[in-house]
């Protein structure tokens, strides 16, 4: 109970949510629409190498402003909220495990969560808790040493949010927010049927780290995963089973506080090859030694 307490405290503390009455809030934006998959040029499509930003050096003008993030008086709370505005967009994992017994399953979204590696599949979870304060998903996690990771997509985001509501121990998300568990084939949590995509993923390790705010307490718990077997749906999948359809996988992103944002435009800019850019004769003044790795 005391760590459901600390994290109920935490939340209040974080107010994540802006707004005083956000039904009327709501109630004033536009009506959803659907929206297809769209590709766009670049701002500058004439863009050459040397040429910088495509603002016009509007962005250089800007003054800013430096934040020590351990200063005196500056709650941890303050870089939570900073950082989750600023490293956007970032992938949702939602979590699903079971406890080691098999009577209490979890469901839950990450935000600090992303892939690393493709050989072998690796993923990482960040928990802000340590193991011995873990909440239900690290718990299983730990106990179990597997999980499985589902890709949030548009057709389900409501019910994926729902998820992360603070109810007590052994109290079913599933249940609450109305998803479907289908079965994985070498993990024993389930997948979410509504899922586009899922990866069934075995614990690798687990590392604590301490707060730098509160020195000797321990306050983050980093998972790295291993997936072992991918789950895509069919109409999503290309012959060659190595991509998925953006237009039907339509990901949710989250940004930060209660802000989740929509995947619904992409550029595509090559990666340029340098001896290529060489022969065009027009960035040779552009090839000068590294200094200060620079």
């Amino acid at each position: 109970m005391a760590a459901a307490k600390d994290h109920l405290d935490a939340e209040k503390a974080i107010k994540r949510n802006p707004h005083p009455d956000f039904n009327k809030v709501e109630a004033s934006r536009p009506d959803w629409h659907e929206q297809e998959w769209e590709f766009t040029k670049t701002k500058d499509p004439s863009w050459t190498l040397g040429k910088g930003g495509n603002d016009g050096g509007a962005s250089l003008k800007q003054k800013h402003i430096e934040i020590d993030p351990y200063e005196d008086g500056r709650p941890a709370a303050f870089n939570y909220k900073l950082l989750i505005s600023a490293i956007i967009p970032r992938p949702v994992g939602f979590c699903s495990t079971i406890s080691k017994d098999g009577t209490s399953t979890n469901l839950a979204p990450f935000s600090y969560f992303q892939m690393f590696s493709h050989d072998p599949p690796l993923f990482i979870f960040g928990f802000a808790s340590p193991i011995a304060r873990a909440k239900d998903t690290l718990r299983n996690l730990v106990d179990t040493g597997e999980c499985c990771v589902n890709i949030i997509s548009e057709h389900f985001l409501e019910a994926a949010n729902s998820t992360s509501v603070n109810s007590p121990y052994g109290v079913s998300e599933w249940s609450l927010s109305g998803l479907h568990p289908a079965p994985c084939k070498l993990v024993k949590a389930s997948r979410v049927q509504e899922a586009v995509f899922s990866v069934e993923a075995k614990l690798v390790e687990v590392k604590e780290y301490e707060s730098r705010v509160t020195p000797g307490k321990k306050t983050t718990t980093l998972a790295i995963v291993e997936g072992v077997r991918f789950w895509a749906r069919e109409d999503a999948l290309n012959e060659e089973k190595n991509l998925l359809d953006p237009n039907i996988l339509k990901p949710i992103a989250r940004l930060g506080g209660i802000t989740y944002g929509r995947m619904v435009e992409a550029i595509e800019i090559p990666r340029p090859d340098y001896e290529e850019q060489m022969k065009t004769g027009r960035t040779k003044d552009l090839v000068k030694p590294k200094v200060d790795g620079q």
